[in-house]
């Protein structure tokens, strides 16, 4: 009876470390998954950052070209509304004073040239 006890509490004990062996293979894949779900994740919050990133300078620059070009256009805009303006006024002038002012205007731009050189002044 003493040995029927004796193996059996040999028994008891084998068994358990091959119960606690046969375990190992099991801790080591939940380890290994949840080491890997972490990697994944982290691999994939990098790569998600650095994408919101790069599509955020993109539209950045995006943005400032579309504002360098509104204000090109706008720009452009005023100048042109300049021109009509001034056009408007002139036309407003010449209709108003009509060849008057287009004498006046010829006479002093007579006066800046200078007197007129003939064809004989300074030869002999």
């Amino acid at each position: 009876l003493r040995s029927l006890e004796t193996s059996f509490s040999e028994y008891r004990q084998t068994n358990q470390f091959a119960d606690a062996v046969s375990a190992i293979p099991g801790i080591i894949h939940q380890y290994m998954d949840q080491q890997m779900k972490e990697a994944v994740r982290e691999a994939v919050q990098i790569q998600t950052d650095w994408l919101q990133d790069s599509l955020q300078r993109e539209n950045d620059e995006f943005l400032r070209n579309i504002d360098e070009n509104m204000k090109k256009v706008l720009k452009g805009l005023v100048k042109n509304q300049a021109l009509v303006e001034a056009y408007e006024a002139d036309k407003a002038i010449l209709d108003t004073y009509g060849d008057s002012t287009i004498l006046k205007r010829r006479r002093e731009d007579d006066d800046q040239e200078g007197p007129f050189a003939g064809p004989n002044r300074g030869s002999k």
